[in-house]
């Protein structure tokens, strides 16, 4: 089924000035999804998801959060935090006029909806959560991202120069995933240091109390096998949770390979929050 797909921007004002953000809207009508994507990566990663919720008549917008894809990129890491990025997804709201959404993310996104719900919890329908990055993920992180941060603060000539390489690539005639790898290199030596510095120093996520107090129906995704997003910490998200459906992907490829069983579990929720508000605890595998 094809569905409608529109691009829109608006603006934040914030400490380091005002800023743009770009989005993708899917689909029509006043049942609310917002799809955030993983640190560094673009909004355009959830666009087989976002054309599947859509397909189903939700009304479906992927963000490119604060320094990522084609928003704005400051160069000042005060702009980045979770928290702000929460923000952004209020911000988003008000202008589109949607008094609530389901809010999911994978990794990055994943924290972010989970901040939503913590600092805008009436605006929260519900929360879709892949491989959140919280207590077990510290060590991971740290190998993972302290060498961009190097590379980007002290050698910025390696992030420019992979950037003035991957650039010009058409992302037309690569494979879907192969084109997000590149837009995923596209950085700026100066905002990559940026992001990157900010989320190191910065709240990553909701407290393990705040995170119980959520109210919302959440589904969790947890991917076996995967270093930097430990099973262990989607298997504690819903242990915390009081409201959760809990789905074990069989690998960390499933959801971007053979999306059927997760993307069905996905639309079921969604569709789900928007019918109903009682209760429900059960675990899918």
């Amino acid at each position: 089924m094809l569905v409608s797909e529109r691009i829109g921007q608006f603006f934040v004002e914030g400490d380091t000035g005002r800023d743009r953000l770009e989005y993708t809207e899917y689909g029509a009508g006043d049942s609310w999804v917002v799809l955030l994507h993983g640190q560094l990566m673009p909004r355009r990663m959830h666009a087989p998801l976002a054309r599947r919720l859509a397909a189903e008549g939700l009304h479906v917008v992927t963000l490119d959060l604060l320094g990522h894809g084609r928003s704005d990129r400051p160069a000042d890491p005060l702009a980045y935090s979770v928290t702000a990025f929460a923000e952004q997804v209020v911000a988003l709201l008000d202008h589109l006029g949607a008094g609530q959404a389901v809010v999911g993310g994978t990794s990055l996104g994943a924290n972010v909806a989970l901040e939503t719900a913590v600092i805008a919890p009436d605006r929260v329908r519900g929360l879709i959560c892949e491989m959140p990055v919280l207590d077990n993920a510290v060590e991971a992180g740290i190998l993972a991202f302290a060498p961009l941060l190097f590379a980007a603060r002290f050698l910025p000539f390696t992030v420019n120069t992979v950037r003035r390489l991957t650039r010009p690539v058409p992302r037309g005639v690569v494979p879907f995933w192969a084109g997000i790898a590149l837009d995923t290199l596209d950085q700026r030596a100066d905002s990559l240091a940026a992001v990157v510095h900010g989320l190191f120093f910065g709240r990553i996520a909701p407290s393990s109390k705040e995170r119980r107090r959520i109210g919302a129906p959440a589904l969790v995704v947890g991917h076996p096998a995967d270093p930097i997003h430990p099973a262990a910490d989607a298997a504690m998200l819903a242990e915390e949770l009081p409201r959760v459906t809990f789905v074990r992907a069989r690998s960390i490829l499933e959801w971007r390979t053979r999306p059927e069983r997760l993307d069905r579990a996905a639309v079921a929720f969604a569709l789900g929050c928007w019918r109903t508000s009682g209760r429900r605890r059960r675990t899918g595998s």
